[in-house]
Parts: structure tokens; sequence; C-alpha cells
């Protein structure tokens, strides 16, 4: 037995929710009957985001209905009961077992062979397990991932039971460190392990990094840095119990004790079921064109999983995982498939690359991070504003200068609005340090200077990063000014989307 759709779109994350709604929004829209989306979750597409932030909160945490997408862009909440008005066929917590390209078949776990005309892959990205790094533990029940909805409510549960107790988080990037946030929320005593010699060291300079550890252990948190989690002594689960980690080896053999885990050491694009029927990149992603087409004619992927040309990066393919990614080129996909001129981007799209600007961000505590473009631009490192430690909102940055003195990217912390548009700006357009210190100084955040109004020559630093502590800044911005992912008492009143 099977069912035929024109479109089918494969998972359940953010970007099959904001295809869905370009679907049905275009000019050339899908009719009812003919869009299907399938998810090996239980529940329709949802803003991952508030997974790490709002959902693991003790107090007023976020819950479904009210992160559905599209919330996250200010736009409309999918429900369930959406779906169903749009005539969209939801095939939750059901999982695609093999995919048959030439005969645009999709087999699922219980057995019904479901066909589509056009295929949209929004398969997304898994989780590393420690496994994969010979460590074992994974199964305990105090070990804890964060991916999906499931990870969430079992952190949430753990969380509540180690109250006062002590965490080790494995990892020093984006999960590890939203998820210590949580933690110390939930009063956890936490350790952060990481290999690396600073937190958020794929994007992060050595300054940068320096003020958010000083940060966070201003809360609490304690780095062990340079080294790894070998092992995890795990209890064997006697008296009708589930095994427990109750201490963590490390490269040196140092131990230590806790009540639970956290891991948050990377993720994999979702992409083995078309192997060798897609062209994929050689780090992972599948490989598409500017219209998000994959090799078959038939197959666009999205978020995640695409590994696509980007026009600002002179048609260079790059993969993105971050959820500013998943929605555009979910727009763009749906667009492109339903024949939209004004998704073509021109004649020379498929030579010049998606027109995308790079964006990520992170709210934790009372901070507030943006980072614009790409972090590898160039060779010399500009940073900017007020790094020192005070009980006023911090506000400061750092911007990446390439060949000829342009900005590739920019970071801000506790940057208005308006400063990050001009950041943003900046890296699209190419434009020169001067000018980006200028709009900056204009909208009150303001770069280093010598008495005759030049660039101090010691705030920049050729082939590394530069260490100089620079001028400070006007009064802080109020953090009332932003609306934060786990700000839960008006939630996606206002959302970023440059």
């Amino acid at each position: 037995m099977g069912r035929a759709f024109a479109y089918v779109i494969l998972g359940g994350g953010v970007a099959a929710g904001y295809a869905a709604l370009e679907l049905v929004r275009h000019r050339n829209g899908v009719s009812p009957g003919e869009l299907c989306i399938i998810s090996d979750e239980a529940v329709a597409p949802y803003e991952r985001p508030a997974l790490s932030k709002g959902y693991l909160l003790p107090r007023g945490a976020a819950r479904l209905p009210a992160f559905h997408t599209c919330v996250g862009a200010n736009d409309e909440l999918l429900t369930e009961q959406w779906y169903k008005e749009h005539g969209i066929e939801l095939v939750l917590a059901t999982r695609v077992i093999s995919a048959d390209l030439r005969r645009k078949t999709l087999l699922t776990d219980t057995g019904e062979t479901i066909s589509y005309k056009t295929l949209i892959v929004a398969t997304g990205a898994r989780a590393l397990k420690l496994e994969e790094f010979g460590v074992g533990g994974s199964h305990a029940a105090n070990v804890c991932y964060l991916r999906n909805l499931e990870d969430a409510d079992k952190m949430v549960g753990v969380m509540r039971s180690c109250h006062g107790g002590s965490a080790v988080v494995i990892g020093g990037g984006y999960i590890g460190m939203e998820c210590a946030a949580a933690l110390v929320a939930h009063e956890i005593k936490v350790t952060m392990v990481f290999p690396g010699k600073h937190c958020m060291d794929r994007l992060f300079t050595p300054k940068i990094a320096e003020f958010y550890e000083k940060y966070y252990t201003a809360k609490g948190v304690a780095f062990i840095k340079g080294t790894a989690v070998t092992s995890l002594e795990v209890s064997d689960g006697k008296c009708n119990c589930m095994p427990q980690v109750t201490e963590a080896i490390l490269r040196d053999g140092r131990r230590l004790p806790c009540d639970m885990v956290v891991v948050g050491i990377g993720a994999r694009a979702n992409t083995g079921l078309f192997d060798g029927q897609l062209a994929t990149e050689k780090r992972g992603g599948i490989k598409v064109d500017a219209r998000m087409r994959a090799s078959d004619a038939a197959v666009y992927a999205v978020g995640d999983v695409a590994a696509f040309p980007v026009a600002l990066f002179g048609g260079d393919l790059r993969r993105f995982e971050h959820v500013d990614c998943a929605r555009r080129t979910a727009r763009r996909a749906a667009s492109a498939i339903l024949q939209d001129p004004a998704a073509s981007n021109g004649d020379n799209a498929k030579e010049e690359g998606f027109d995308y600007l790079p964006f990520f961000y992170s709210r934790v505590f009372a901070l507030s991070w943006q980072f614009y473009g790409d972090n590898a631009a160039g060779d010399a490192v500009i940073h900017f504003g007020d790094f020192s430690p005070g009980p006023a909102a911090p506000r400061f940055g750092a911007c990446w200068v390439g060949a000829g003195g342009r900005v590739g990217g920019v970071f801000l912390e506790g940057g208005t609005r308006e400063q990050s548009e001009s950041a943003a700006s900046a890296v699209r357009r190419g434009a020169t340090v001067a000018e980006l210190a200028g709009e900056l100084e204009r909208r009150g955040l303001t770069f280093a200077v010598d008495p005759e109004g030049r660039l101090r020559r010691d705030c920049i630093a050729a082939g590394g990063y530069a260490w100089h502590a620079t001028v400070g800044v006007a009064a802080a911005v109020s953090i009332a000014a932003f609306v934060y992912w786990y700000g839960w008492k008006a939630p996606y009143v206002l959302k970023r989307d440059f």
C-alpha cells in the first residue's frame, strides 16, 4: 500500500515548517492533498533554538504549541490544525528507512511506500555520540544529548532530579555553552570539559572567549580545557534502577564525580538515505545549486544538510548548521520549485550562488551576541568596545578584516538592533573598517582611536587575534530592549530576521 503526493518534505525540523508555509503562500501555491511532511518526531515542525534556551528553564519554560514554526521569524504559528486546514498531510512519528530516487519513492518503517514528484530533503543533522569517539555510556539514564524534543524532555527531567547536584558538560561549543547556562539556572554546579584552548573555538577569538569564560566562572561554572573525557563510570543499575553515570574520567586520570552528564560534541548531517544517489560535499552535505536543487533535478535539499554556493564568498560551497540558514534555504527552495522569477537570483544565479549572509546568534544569562559573515575572511581581527566586567550590560565586538581592508565578518555582544543592522550591512557590501567604525560610532559603539582620530594600531593583530583592551563605551543598553529566546513573558513578539 502507498500514497502519492506532488511534493514531499522529508524531515520535521525548522526548514520543513518554513518550506510548507512558502509553498502554501506562493501565488502558484500547492493545493490541498498535494503536500506531505514526513517526520520521525511526534509533533509538527517547531523552532529548535527554543530547546536549548526557553525549554530548559526551571520557571516560565517554553512549551508547545508556543514555538511551532514559523513564530521565530515573526510569522504564523503552524500548529497541526494549520496543516489540516491547508490540506497538508503530516506523517509523524515515522521514519523513512530507504529512498529510491530513480523510482521517486520513500519506504517508511511502517512498510508504507510514499511517492513524490518533487522531494525536499530537510533531514537536518544528528548529535554525535560519545561512542563515535570511543567513549561508552550514552545508554545511562543521566547522560543527555540535545537535538530534539524527546532529548529536551529527558534533560529537563534529569535536571529536576539533580537540583543542587553537579554536572559535567562535555564540549565547549553552542550546545555546551547554552546547556551550561540552563544547568546553572537549575542550581546545578557545572564543570565544562573540552579539548580546545578556549570555548567556542571555531568562532570566538581568545579575547572574546576570555570574556565569556570569566562571565560563566562568576556564575559558578568551572572550565577544564585542553583535555577530554575518555570514559564514564557507570553504575550497574541494580534494584531495578537504570544505569547511572557517577564519574567522568579525563585523559590525565582525573575523576570528576557528577550527578548528570550533558554531551555537546558536534553534529553530522543526515544524508545516509541518499548515499550513492546524490552528489555530496566532502564535509558531509548534499551538493545543491543556488536554487537548492540537488544533482537529481526532482530533489532539493535545505537546512543543515545543504551545501550551497554562497554569492558573498564567490560561489564557494558552504554548509551551515543554524536556524537562520534553515529558514532561508527552505524559503528559497520552495520559491524555486514553484518557479518564482524573483527566486532565480538573476540569470547568473548558478554561477554566483545564493545571496545569503551567514548569521549566528546565542542568548544566555543576560548576554546576547550575533555574528555576521565569515570568521575566516582574513588574517587580521580588530576588537572594539568594552570587555571589562561590570554591572552594566556589556557592549563589545570584533571585526575580521580581509584583502584591501574590507570587513568579512563582525561579532557583536549586546548590540542594539541598529548596530546589528550596520554590522550586517558592512559585511554584505564589503565595507572598510573605517566605514564600519564610523557607522557604529554614530550608533553609540566606538572603536579605539588615537588622538588624531585614526584607528589605533595596537587594536589590530595581523595573522592572529588582537589582545589589547580598547576604550570603554557610553552607557550600556538595557537588556530589556532585547527579546530573548529564553524570555517567555512575551515570547516571539519581536524577532530579528535581517
